[in-house]
């Protein structure tokens, strides 16, 4: 896999970013923290993957056509994932980036939230290290070539992921899992999509970012309670360095 080096850096945001593979908990651990977290200070849970779900569920309620187009973009953006060497055509190239443009606002919107002295729970975090969605980077980068429409769509897109990474969390928990406890646990996931992330997730250091690795096997009580002591701890140090 190709490296995507940052090129600068911010300050940590008060942010706390959960990753991991499917099937590790993240959803789940977010939302724990961000209810115990609530009752100290204002706290708000955001999703920050790339939403080609719950965008394709909108665009396939618009009347008469939206069923058509909604198949038609995620047959294109599902031959990204399945031919990831191939660069792809200008049609896939656009629905991508604009995928990433979505990722963008809703990073924007955490930022701004942020700086209002919010803390924000992340479901996902964007990083510009290793290409691909399925690990929260840029999608373009997978392939090379293409014309010069998907050259330049790609070249965008890597510096949106670089500026992205360029403001990493203040705390970053990452639960680790192995392939059968995934499997099992996400029975409606392709084996060849969790290995890529539970090879790849581990060497992801998002840009310098504290983290916190946590075997996601472990009690969920466990994991909880050691994340918030975890939380605490970093975001004292956020106060210190004010």
């Amino acid at each position: 896999m190709k490296n995507l080096k940052t090129i600068i850096n911010h300050s940590p945001v008060r942010a706390i970013a959960i990753t991991g593979c499917d099937g590790a908990g993240k959803s789940t651990l977010a939302a724990h923290l961000a209810n115990h977290l609530s009752s100290q200070s204002e706290t708000e849970l955001i999703y920050l993957g790339q939403s080609s779900g719950f965008i394709g569920k909108r665009i396939a309620e618009i009347p008469i056509i939206g069923s058509y187009i909604g198949k038609y973009l995620n047959n294109r953006s599902e031959r990204v994932h399945s031919r990831p060497s191939s660069p792809p055509g200008n049609m896939a190239a656009l629905v991508i980036y604009l995928l990433s443009c979505w990722r963008v606002y809703k990073f924007r919107r955490m930022l701004a939230r942020s700086q209002q002295g919010c803390l924000l729970i992340t479901d996902r975090y964007p990083q510009a290290e290793i290409p691909g969605f399925r690990v929260d980077g840029p999608q373009l980068a997978k392939a090379e070539g293409g014309n010069y429409w998907v050259r330049m769509l790609r070249n965008s897109e890597l510096r949106l992921y670089r500026w992205m990474a360029s403001y990493p969390p203040a705390l970053l928990i990452r639960l680790n899992i192995d392939e059968q406890t995934a499997h099992l646990r996400k029975p409606d996931h392709a084996l060849s999509a969790l290995r890529e992330k539970i090879a790849a997730i581990p060497q992801l250091t998002f840009n310098g970012a504290k983290i916190l690795d946590l075997d996601a096997r472990e009690p969920e009580s466990k994991i909880i309670d050691t994340s918030l002591r975890a939380v605490h701890l970093a975001l004292s140090g956020l106060q210190k360095n004010a």
